[in-house]
């Protein structure tokens, strides 16, 4: 029997391992692979029918492109450029190439959507007419298009009315590649400084906000339908994504000479204007920040690692408190090396949820957050509502204030650090922003040490304190790390009490035993 299942377990490995292998393939790889007749006929006739009709395409798309587009690249055009419109605008001679259609299973039956795989490296005719902050007017040309992305098109709803969908909805999937040069007509783009970069932001950052997946443009074809517009198909606002950047650990080292200065980058969607970015600590590469981010440009860094979380993975009102692990690509899923990890702390609230769950994410201003407003309830007994169930909006600068109870019970497995294999441990307790410390006392010769002793600490700004505690082995001529463990006080204040086992960062092994408790003491002021 023993043998049999051994069988099994090989072959069943080896097809997981050689579908998984597939599973990573790009469409350029299965091309590289599979012979031409492999592909759909139809894909040939749909391309061939495209080079049929794209002269009369480019007729008709070139004014709708420019009346479209130009609104568009004049809200988000550099701080450099005073205006940005199209003198000419032709799609050229050569058409895109389709290399892949797929149809998307709707769980529903309310829609239909297909993505189509586009290559286009194309001739078109485009000169922008730019001026400069500095009055200066200049023509450019913008040549040697290429482009590959995935666009998805969405007919919803279905009706009976023909042909069958009321409108069309097209986004831009995934945008593979997108290059093109930038030349001034009668001279050389190089020779004004900025206009360049400056060109090239609009219009990534123009498609970045408007195209790309889940921003999406509805084209209404039925005009009149029964029960209303099409106004919910469009993107709206679904939630707010509260987040805490806690820490990071055994980041890689950038620098040549000392270590490197972390700050990490938050965002939805990579616009400088919506990205939110933590403080730089210097020469750490295990760096504490325990903080919300200020929105500012990126400066050019060079990029330690970067984690992705699928926001479909949170649970409303929940914190969901996380460790990732740092890749140098998102894109590349076999990349295995080792980069560090960083701790998130993340709750997302859907609008319209119920403001009564404690929100433990509070910007610096103070500004009422959800947890201040449930405390601030919770101690005068009233609902923050009017009587007709909107918010009150009424604004307090509010300081969670409280006594953290801290019960230091016992560790286990603790290194050892003696040559006898034992050790001396205590614990040094240290609220990180009041800068106050506590420590245990030394319990000799154990790797399994129990204290059961407990420590107060009086916080002044709960939400952005943090407790830190280290172990120590105690020497008679000095002292030996031994790990420690960071946590903010999140958890606490949503529990109010809980017990729980902490691994050691920084340690072989370890993990000790805690018991947190938080009596809440708010203090408000009228703003």
């Amino acid at each position: 029997m023993g043998f049999l299942v051994g069988l099994i377990l090989g072959s069943f490995s080896a097809s997981a391992t050689t579908i998984a292998a597939f599973s990573k393939m790009t469409v350029e790889d299965s091309k590289k692979i599979l012979p031409a007749g492999y592909y759909p006929s139809w894909l040939d006739w749909l391309n061939l029918e495209l080079t049929k009709i794209w002269p009369y395409v480019d007729e008709a798309a070139s004014e709708l492109i420019r009346n479209s587009l130009e609104p568009v690249l004049e809200q988000y055009k550099s701080l450099v450029l005073d205006s940005l419109k199209f003198s000419k605008l032709t799609l050229g001679t050569v058409a895109p190439q389709f290399t892949g259609i797929t149809i998307i299973e709707n769980k529903g039956r309310d829609g239909i959507t297909m993505e189509l795989e586009l290559q286009w490296d194309g001739n078109p005719s485009i000169i922008l007419d730019i001026q400069t902050k500095l009055g200066v007017s200049l023509p450019i040309q913008v040549k040697n298009v290429a482009f590959t992305g995935v666009f998805r098109l969405i007919f919803k709803p279905l009706t009976d009315q023909f042909p069958c969908f009321g409108a069309v909805s097209y986004s831009l999937r995934h945008k593979k590649k997108l290059d093109f040069t930038l030349k001034i007509v009668g001279g050389e783009i190089s020779s004004v400084p900025g206009i360049s970069d400056a060109i090239e932001e609009t219009i990534h950052y123009a498609i970045e906000d408007t195209l790309i997946w889940p921003a999406r443009k509805v084209v209404p074809i039925i005009l009149v339908i029964i029960g209303g517009d099409f106004y919910y198909l469009e993107l709206k606002t679904v939630g707010t994504l509260e987040v805490k950047l806690v820490q990071a650990r055994g980041l890689t080292n950038k620098d040549v000479i000392g270590k490197s200065d972390p700050y990490a980058v938050l965002y939805v969607r990579p616009l400088h204007d919506r990205m939110k970015t933590s403080k730089t600590i210097n020469n750490d590469l295990n760096p504490i920040w325990n903080e919300h981010y200020e929105i500012y440009r990126v400066q050019k860094s060079e990029l330690i690692g970067c984690v992705q979380i699928p926001l479909k993975d949170l649970v409303p009102g929940k914190v969901k408190d996380i460790w990732l692990n740092l890749v140098k690509d998102l894109e590349i899923q076999r990349d295995n090396k080792l980069r560090g990890q960083v701790h998130l702390e993340l709750l997302y609230f859907p609008n319209g949820m119920d403001s009564g769950f404690s929100n433990p994410f509070a910007p610096r201003t103070f500004s009422m957050t959800s947890l201040e407003k449930a405390l601030k309830n919770e101690a005068n007994g009233i609902d923050d509502t009017t009587s007709d169930g909107a918010s009150n909006h009424r604004k307090k600068d509010v300081i969670i204030r409280g006594v953290l109870s801290v019960t230091v019970l016992s560790a286990e497995d603790l290194p050892a650090t003696d040559l006898i294999g034992k050790a001396d441990p205590y614990v040094v307790l240290q609220m990180k922003k009041a800068e106050t410390k506590n420590k245990t006392r030394v319990v000799t010769d154990s790797l399994n040490p129990a204290w059961n002793q407990t420590f107060d600490f009086v916080v002044e700004d709960g939400l952005h304190e943090m407790l830190i505690l280290e172990i120590w082995d105690h020497d008679t001529f000095g002292k030996d790390y031994m790990g420690r463990c960071i946590m903010t006080l999140t958890r606490v204040i949503i529990e109010g009490e809980f017990s729980d086992s902490f691994p050691l960062e920084g340690a072989k092994s370890g993990v000790v035993n805690l018991h947190l408790k938080w009596t809440p003491q708010p203090i408000y002021r009228d703003s």
